[in-house]
């Protein structure tokens, strides 16, 4: 017979890092507090936790990261309004690294790499 193929099947294990969490807090206190406007602070909160939630359940079909190649494309992103969702992909286990905007500089991302 021949070779079978693991596959990583099955529900994946989601953990948001403490960069990310503050990511999340500076964004939605922004919003709130300098821009005045505590309703779209809620629903850009809600927005950036459903889509770590359609992370959580397809990670792959979502982009590579392109400040973060590598060969088994393990970076990626998911754009979540104006903001882009960095995270790595390790077999069944998901780690968000950051939250950063779109208009920010690539370095900005680059940084994210050596997030735990």
């Amino acid at each position: 017979m021949g070779k079978q193929k693991k596959t990583t099947s099955g529900p994946y294990e989601v953990r948001i890092s403490v960069n990310a969490l503050l990511n999340i807090d500076e964004i939605t206190g922004y919003i709130a507090f300098i821009a005045h406007s505590p309703q779209n602070a809620i629903k850009a909160g809600d927005a950036i936790l459903e889509t770590i939630d359609r992370i959580s359940k397809n990670p792959v079909a979502f982009r590579e990261c392109e400040q973060l190649r590598t060969n088994t494309k393990k970076y990626r992103r998911a754009l979540c309004m104006a903001w882009q969702i960095i995270f790595r992909v390790s077999g069944n286990s998901i780690v968000i690294l950051g939250i950063i905007h779109s208009s920010r500089r690539p370095s900005e991302v680059k940084k994210l790499r050596r997030i735990t």
